[in-house]
């Protein structure tokens, strides 16, 4: 669908505070926003992901599953697969916590019949 490599970026930490740390990537492409099923790609291993595009701030903020560990300055490629959603603003972070909680069911569904 959709290729971006770029180097990880240190962000403000809101993912990591909600449970979801993100690696986010610098973007320049105004035709991609909202929440999508990934790859990230990282030291030639491949990870599922829900990503964040973020146009605003042209920042792609990856959440890679069954990953951890520190990728600030590494390079990662991250290739949009599917859209799960658009945007969409919260009244509060438990909100955030349970939407962003089923757009990872989501792509755990979608690698699941891949």
């Amino acid at each position: 669908m959709n290729s971006h490599i770029g180097i990880v970026q240190k962000g403000v930490g809101r993912g990591a505070v909600l449970g979801f740390p993100t690696a986010n990537i610098i973007f320049g492409d105004p035709s991609v926003s909202g929440i999508y099923v990934a790859s990230a790609v990282f030291d030639g291993r491949e990870y599922p992901a829900v990503v964040f595009a973020d146009q605003k701030r042209n920042i792609l903020e990856a959440h890679m599953l069954d990953f951890s560990g520190n990728l600030y300055g590494k390079e990662i490629k991250v290739e949009l697969l599917e859209k799960i959603r658009d945007n969409k603003m919260f009244e509060n972070d438990d909100d955030l916590r349970a939407a962003i909680a089923g757009d990872v069911e989501e792509a755990m569904k979608f690698f699941k019949n891949v």
